[in-house]
């Protein structure tokens, strides 16, 4: 009895050693990781400044072509007529999708599907068949509603 209590002790404090290195590893990745994301972070924000700055640049050289009355760098006078599209520091807005959204298709192919089978396992075919129709219009939207969520179509 004391031998074997003794082999439980002995393999429970190897267990709990090998626990703290993993746990140790654990720390170390986790520390890992939020150095890349913050040095993801800092890149970003050098990004915005180097745009900021080349920007101020060629408004600087704008206004200077504008006083001396020559014209600018693009092409056109510069006179305030026209602009250039690649000075620009923002995103662009994105155009709005065309056609079915993932939210609709679900409903639609959830319903058909829900009414089917709704039709086949009910005795009374319609009231199955409105029941399923229902249930899976609804899964089906619920489906695509997040898939809309996740491609950025949705709110």
């Amino acid at each position: 009895m004391k031998k074997l209590f003794a082999i439980v002790a002995l393999s429970s404090v190897m267990f709990a050693c090998n626990n703290k290195a993993k746990q140790e590893q654990a720390v170390q990745k986790q520390e890992q990781v939020k150095a890349i994301k913050d040095s993801i972070r800092l890149d970003s924000f050098a990004r915005v400044d180097a745009v900021k700055k080349e920007k101020a640049k060629k408004d600087a050289e704008v206004a200077a072509a504008y006083k001396a009355g020559k014209r600018s760098a693009t092409g056109s006078y510069a006179n305030g007529s026209s602009s250039s599209s690649s000075s620009y520091g923002g995103t662009q807005p994105t155009a709005k999708k065309k056609g079915w959204s993932d939210a609709a298709k679900g409903a639609v192919i959830g319903g058909a599907a829900g009414a089917v089978g709704g039709a086949i396992i009910d005795k009374k075919k319609g009231r199955g068949a409105v029941i399923g129709g229902v249930v899976g219009a609804g899964t089906g939207y619920l489906i695509g509603r997040g898939k809309d969520k996740k491609s950025g179509r949705a709110n």
